[in-house]
Order: structure tokens, then C-alpha cells, then sequence
């Protein structure tokens, strides 16, 4: 079993922590889509449960199309291009068909921290989710996974010191190498407070649940006042705006591409009440969540650049 399935709360997205097989070292797990959905063949999609993980999701797709909601948008990638589900987004699967693949699931703590900086615009959340390497990247890219798949196999046939860092090493040159995918951003971003990038993680993971800077402080082993000062430094606003601002973008997608009720969404997002989340949510926009929800139905139903349907 490659994830530890925590069983949710009611009207809540399960999360799910990075548990390998046993004997798998350092947080990587390098599998094919075949043999996982083999391995799996009744979870978590008969029937398609959605859930948040903790770490990453990235397939190459060599043959067949997969599909994938992602925050509820489904998304489909065809062979070449490489499907990426980032910690704290909300995902569904769906039957992978003839897809075929090789597929890797990382924590964010294996890349080297100069390695992760440099690809900070890759792993950001907001960053694509489906990638089309560029034509001359592509042959390469697909052979170094297949020789991260290898190594990954090889476990026992080198020293796990070296095994690892062999590892890490192929895993880190196919992320750098996919960093310059057309519609990755290439500007490098603002140097930001180590504190404030920690507690942009803490906040995907949590935003559902803790909503006041004090418990991020506690997480972070800061002060409320440290916390404050990084977000300001780095954004401009305070910790209690960029926590309302996340609420509010989930809230946006639950009512609008994933048709969710406001009383919900309400408690997927920790509101005590419908009536609280419906002041937050009319404070922040201008409109009832009933009114905004009526609004979107009648916009197009949103797809990726390949024509997939709405979410799950």
C-alpha cells in the first residue's frame, strides 16, 4: 500500500501521508501507472473518492490518455506529456483506460533545499498541472525516468547511501529539466523568508482546518510576531488575510466548478455555520454563495486545454 488512508471527518477531504513499502527509503516510491492501478484495483476510484496528499504526484504518460481531477478540474494527459499533482491539492481518480507510464510519488524534504529553491516555480500549487515538455526534451525526459524506475528496483544492489543519491540525483535532473516546460513560469521568484515558505506548506495542508496565525506559529515554532513579519515581508499583507484569501479561492471552486452547497462547503472549509461562511463569503465578493454558485452555472463548464469535463 503506497499511502496511509486517514478516514475522513464528515463533509471533509480526507488527507493522506506518504507511507511506501516497506524497505523503500527517503520519502521516493517509483512504481509504473499499470502496476499501481494493479496493485489497487478497488481504491480509490470504484467508486472515485476524492483526497489530498502530502507529497507528489508525477506520471509520464508513454501511452494511452489519463485522466485526473485536479481541485476539481478534470485533466487529461495524452503520451508525452507528464501529469503533476502537487501536496494539498484535492484529487479524484479516474479509471486509467490504456494508460501506461511511469509514475513517482516524492515528500518535498527529498530535494536538496538549492535544488528545490531553483524549482520553486514548479512545485509552487498554482503551478500546471498537465506539462508538455518541449520536442527536444522530450526522448530524454522519458529515458531518465525509466532509469529512475531501474535504480528504484536496484534497491539492495548498491549501498543504500549510494542508492539514494543515485536516486535523488535522476529525480532532480528530470525535475530541472521539466522546469522549462512552455507555460512554467521562468521568472525566478521573490527570495521570501524561509518562515513564510514554510507556512505557505502549512497552509495548503491545513487551511480547511486552522484558521488563526497562532496555530500556524505553533506548527512553525515561531511567534505569532515572526510569522506576521515574514507574510508582510513577503506579500505585503497579514497572516489572517493570506489564510481568508485560500478559504476563499476553495470556496470559489467547491460552489462553482464543483457544484458543492454552501452548507458544504461551510463545513469542509471549518465554519462554525452556513450563516458564517455566508458573511465571509458576500464580505469578500459581494455575493451570497447561492447567488455566486447560480452565476457560474450558467458560464461554460471548465475543461483543460484538451477538452476534459468539470470536476469529480
Amino acid at each position: 500500500m503506497m499511502v496511509n488512508r486517514r478516514q475522513p471527518e464528515e463533509d471533509r477531504v480526507p488527507l493522506y501521508g506518504f507511507q511506501p513499502p516497506v524497505g523503500t527509503p527517503f520519502g521516493l516510491e517509483v512504481t509504473t501507472v499499470e502496476t499501481f492501478f494493479a496493485q489497487h484495483d478497488d481504491w480509490p476510484w470504484n467508486p472515485p473518492v476524492p483526497g489530498r496528499a502530502t507529497f507528489h504526484y508525477l506520471i509520464a504518460v508513454t501511452e494511452g490518455e489519463l485522466s485526473h481531477d485536479v481541485d476539481h478540474v478534470t485533466r487529461t494527459a495524452a503520451p508525452g506529456q507528464w501529469l503533476w499533482v502537487r501536496p494539498g491539492h484535492t484529487q479524484c481518480w479516474h479509471p486509467p483506460g490504456d494508460a501506461r507510464g511511469p509514475f513517482i510519488l516524492f515528500e518535498p524534504e527529498v530535494l536538496r533545499p538549492d535544488i528545490a529553491r531553483l524549482l520553486a516555480p514548479l512545485t509552487a500549487h498554482d503551478a500546471p498541472p498537465v506539462l508538455t515538455p518541449h520536442p527536444d526534451d522530450a526522448a530524454w525526459l522519458q529515458q531518465t525516468a525509466l532509469q529512475l524506475l531501474d535504480e528504484h528496483r536496484a534497491l539492495g544492489r548498491r549501498p543504500l547511501g549510494a542508492h539514494h543519491a543515485l536516486r535523488r540525483s535522476l529525480l532532480e535532473s528530470l525535475l530541472l529539466r521539466l522546469a522549462y516546460s512552455p507555460g512554467v513560469p521562468q521568472a525566478t521568484p521573490p527570495a521570501a523568508p524561509n518562515t513564510h515558505r514554510r507556512f505557505l506548506d502549512l497552509l495548503e495542508l491545513h487551511f480547511r482546518e486552522k484558521h488563526r496565525a497562532s496555530e500556524y506559529a505553533q506548527l512553525l515554532g515561531c511567534s505569532v510576531r515572526t510569522l506576521s513579519r515574514a507574510a508582510r515581508q513577503a506579500t505585503g499583507k497579514g497572516v489572517r488575510d493570506l489564510i481568508d484569501e485560500r478559504r476563499l479561492l476553495e470556496a470559489r471552486r467547491l460552489l462553482g466548478n464543483a457544484g458543492w452547497s454552501a452548507r458544504a462547503v461551510a463545513a469542509h472549509l471549518g465554519f462554525g455555520d452556513t450563516s458564517n461562511f455566508g458573511r465571509f463569503f458576500r464580505r469578500h465578493t459581494g455575493l451570497a454563495p447561492a447567488a455566486y454558485a447560480a452565476r457560474e452555472v450558467t458560464d461554460r463548464p471548465v475543461t483543460d486545454d484538451s477538452g476534459g469535463p468539470g470536476a469529480c
